[in-house]
């Protein structure tokens, strides 16, 4: 096979990959991911060879590059056998050259966790494994529709600890009637485990979502504003003093322990993403691209088994787009955003008023280097601070300072499936 030009890479010529396992045991009422439950259960070998083929045409678009991280998402991993786990890994390895520390990370739900599927799934080269625990409450756990118990997930985060070189959770917070007292103690017991990782979520209320309905009849309410921002100040103050300060707006991790493959998301980096429902950022021919693939399990798997792949869109972004993409998702970092980067890869700089205003304002800071990043308060209101940093960008060669570029997000911008178990 002739190896598609070099131009077919990202700036750093390194590619993350995203495998999407769509199925679950049971639909959780506030998820808006696509997840499907199928009762009668789903032929592994067949959607397993799928995965392969659809990584394999992948591979004749993105060259050699070498990978950094792998990302099993859901729906439920943990519900795959460990046999297609190494099947789909394996693949990858034929395919695509991998760094020595390569990252490969599963979710997995506790309620789906055993001690023979963890050892299959490291056997398979699994090295990273993400829990979605959500509450270390029963009460809380019975509200989110989890099928686990808390018993149940102290046994699997010890199974995890015990079987991987990684392990992260999830938890949920700012659930009805939840006070800052409440949310302390849950974390610091979440905490007391010694995980390397957390994702901690405020729980929001998605469209289309059985929360959707029941908060807008009244049948439960959130925590305000207010209280949301105190407990959001408790998530980073209690973190911090525990040593995972938050290196991204919802996750924290021991230093060393970040999730690379999130990283490539946030950094602007390239990724394949195969399986129902996945979305990706690859390079071809010099020009970025966005994809994302069929939604409805069946209709993915018959269009890869007919033509090599589920791709419904295959969308190149203009300069403006990727300038966008790289201002929403860099500023979410606590690393912040690389000034001569954005200038280089897209020719669009800040207003240097905007920055100075909004430094002294507070919300943003500027950290050793070229770089800006949003302070805690600047965290708070991160949407319209993206707004407004967006609305004040001007070509790096044209135009006096204070001119309102294009690029301009209008508010919350889509992201790619982020890890979340939920």
């Amino acid at each position: 096979m002739t190896e598609p030009s070099a131009q077919n890479a990202g700036d750093d010529g390194t590619l993350a990959i995203y495998v999407h396992w769509p199925f679950c045991a049971a639909k959780c009422p506030y998820c808006d991911f696509n997840s499907h439950v199928r009762h009668g259960g789903v032929d592994q070998a067949r959607y397993a060879a799928a995965l392969v083929r659809e990584l394999e045409t992948a591979r004749v678009q993105t060259g050699a590059q070498t990978v950094t991280s792998v990302f099993f998402g859901g729906g439920t991993p943990s519900l795959m056998e460990p046999a297609t786990v190494e099947r789909v890994l394996e693949a990858i390895a034929r395919l695509w050259p991998a760094t020595d520390d390569c990252e490969i990370s599963l979710e997995a739900n506790p309620s789906s966790v055993e001690a023979d599927r963890f050892a299959g799934y490291r056997d398979a080269g699994v090295n990273r494994v993400s829990l979605g625990v959500q509450s270390l409450r029963d009460t809380d756990l019975r509200f989110l529709g989890r099928l686990h118990d808390v018993a149940a997930a102290r046994r699997a985060i010890d199974i995890a600890r015990s079987t991987f070189d990684r392990m992260s959770c999830d938890l949920i917070y700012a659930r009805p009637g939840q006070t800052v007292a409440a949310w302390e103690s849950e974390l610091d017991e979440m905490l007391a485990f010694s995980p390397d990782h957390l994702s901690l979520y405020q729980l929001t209320i998605e469209p289309e979502t059985p929360f959707h309905r029941l908060h807008a009849a009244g049948k439960f309410v959130i925590p305000d504003d207010d209280r949301a921002a105190d407990l959001f100040e408790t998530t980073q103050i209690r973190c911090a003093a525990a040593g995972l300060p938050a290196y991204e707006v919802s996750n924290h991790a021991r230093p060393g322990a970040e999730c690379r493959h999130n990283l490539t998301y946030w950094r602007g980096g390239d990724y394949v993403g195969v399986g129902p429902g996945a979305h990706g950022r690859i390079t071809v021919d010099g020009i970025r691209h966005a994809t994302a693939t069929a939604l409805r399990p069946e209709d993915w798997l018959g269009a890869v088994e007919e033509s090599g792949h589920g791709r419904v869109e295959t969308t190149p972004l203009s300069d403006e787009e990727r300038a966008e993409e790289f201002l929403v998702m860099g500023l979410r970092l606590g690393e912040g955003l690389d000034l001569a980067r954005f200038r280089r890869r897209y020719g669009y700089e800040f207003d240097p008023k905007t920055l100075d205003l909004l430094e002294h304002e507070g919300l943003i800071r500027r950290p050793a280097g070229d770089r800006i990043a949003a302070t805690g308060a600047g965290m708070l209101v991160l949407n319209s601070l993206i707004a407004e940093l967006g609305s004040r960008t001007r070509l790096a060669t044209e135009a006096p300072s204070g001119y309102a570029g294009s690029v301009a997000p209008s508010g919350p911008a889509s992201q790619p499936a982020l890890e979340r178990t939920w």
